[in-house]
């Protein structure tokens, strides 16, 4: 059986690694191709309407959950695997409330998991790898706000962020490497519970971080 694939990764070991993996499934015959942007993997999905698309959406650029809900019922046939190295709670449980199209897996999740899950969605059902469920079935604890105070540098990549530059902007700027901004700039998105740059961005704005005025410049 012959089931479409689309990778929307900007990791290209990320892609090899899936890419390898589904080609290891017996009894499936998968065909992948690698979108670069929303723009086309909107194309790849109007033409093949049918498909999975393994999703990174942390460096993807979809803005927020409702973007991604809106494609969803813009191409009602496709199966969403979000495979991204972290994801708040807040995203996940959205996620699996808006459609049963969604499944979620983590980077860190075992060559078993990654295998199982494209198997489910090849035929239409949702997957959720372990440590998410896990985290879905946790008491809930409210956020001590130690938890979510950021450092004198994060305050500072946060504004970069939020004024459009990126990472390798950021880094040069400050005269450091990109990987030392790039560990900053995950561990602000953990701090504050948001997956994308949209999302950090608003919240500097509710923060008062960057000025209204010299963001929509």
């Amino acid at each position: 059986m012959t089931t479409q694939l689309i990778l929307a990764d900007k990791q290209d070991i990320t892609k090899a690694g899936v890419m390898y993996i589904s080609s290891q499934i017996s009894g499936q015959d998968f065909v992948c191709r690698s979108a670069e942007d929303k723009t086309e993997l909107i194309e790849l999905l109007k033409q093949r309407p049918n498909t999975i698309v393994v999703l990174d959406y942390t460096l993807f650029d979809i803005n927020d959950i409702d973007e991604l809900e809106i494609l969803a019922e813009r191409f009602p046939r496709v199966q969403w695997v979000l495979f991204s190295v972290e994801l708040s709670l807040d995203f996940v449980r959205r996620a699996v409330a808006v459609s049963p199209c969604f499944s979620v897996l983590l980077k860190e999740s075992s060559m078993h998991e990654i295998r199982e899950c494209l198997q489910y969605a090849s035929r239409g059902q949702r997957y959720i790898c372990q440590r998410v469920t896990e985290l879905l079935l946790a008491p809930q604890t409210k956020r001590v706000e130690e938890d979510v105070r950021l450092t004198k540098t994060e305050i500072e990549i946060l504004k970069d962020i939020a004024l459009g530059l990126t990472t390798k902007e950021i880094a040069d700027r400050r005269f450091s490497s990109f990987h030392t901004v790039n560990t900053h700039r995950k561990n602000i998105f953990r701090k504050l519970g948001v997956n994308t740059v949209h999302e950090a961005t608003k919240y500097a704005l509710r923060a008062g971080l960057v000025d209204s005025a010299e963001y929509y410049i």
